[in-house]
């Protein structure tokens, strides 16, 4: 599948960086919609770029309170071209532990819901938003994750509702991206012309 990748990762690998010497390439979403399979494959499409996700910067008390962490423990240090450093989030343990460093390599990518966000964007060479509406991703997500966390899939639905409504990522992206039978579909998004 990471043949059908190829072209796209080409065209973002010639962007102009945008984060220090960086092209910074965000891949949002709703929760379920597939970004972090798809940003997995990509990261194997442009030869192994890392990528962090959002999720292991997040917790429990701040599902969506990532930004100002992600500013200081990643993007300013990839914008001085200099290696970002963070602690992971363990969600079982609900603590911080593992830490996790990241080269500022040509290309990083970041996954996770919410990285279109306003406080994010300027960083981004493209945007990529994962076309999958929000019901059949949660339904996605509930099924993947099981009913142990049915606990945290009630209290993520509203929360992630109430951050797009607020800060939508969708509106700004660069590119759609489709998951067909085989596969990725990419096609303009709203945000191109802008």
């Amino acid at each position: 599948m990471n043949d059908t990748l190829a072209p796209l990762a080409a065209r973002l690998a010639a962007l102009p960086p945008s984060c220090g010497p960086v092209r910074l390439i965000g891949v949002d979403g709703h929760a379920g919609s597939g970004k972090s399979t798809f940003a997995r494959r990509l990261a194997a499409a442009l030869g192994g770029a890392p990528v962090v996700r959002t999720d292991d910067l997040a917790c429990h008390a701040w599902l969506f309170g990532w930004a100002e962490r992600f500013r200081e423990q990643v993007l300013a240090p990839l914008s001085r071209g200099e290696r970002a450093r963070y602690e992971v989030y363990d969600w079982v343990r609900r603590e911080y532990g593992e830490v996790r460093e990241v080269a500022p390599e040509p290309v990083v990518l970041v996954e996770g819901v919410g990285v279109g966000r306003r406080a994010v964007r300027p960083q981004l060479a493209c945007l990529l938003w994962m076309e999958l509406a929000d019901e059949p991703s949660w339904e996605r997500g509930r099924l993947r994750d099981g009913p142990a966390l049915t606990e945290f899939w009630d209290g993520w639905i509203p929360a992630e509702r109430t951050h797009f409504a607020g800060d939508p990522s969708r509106p700004y992206a660069d590119l759609l991206v489709r998951q067909g039978a085989v596969g990725y579909e990419v096609s303009a998004g709203p945000g191109s012309a802008t």
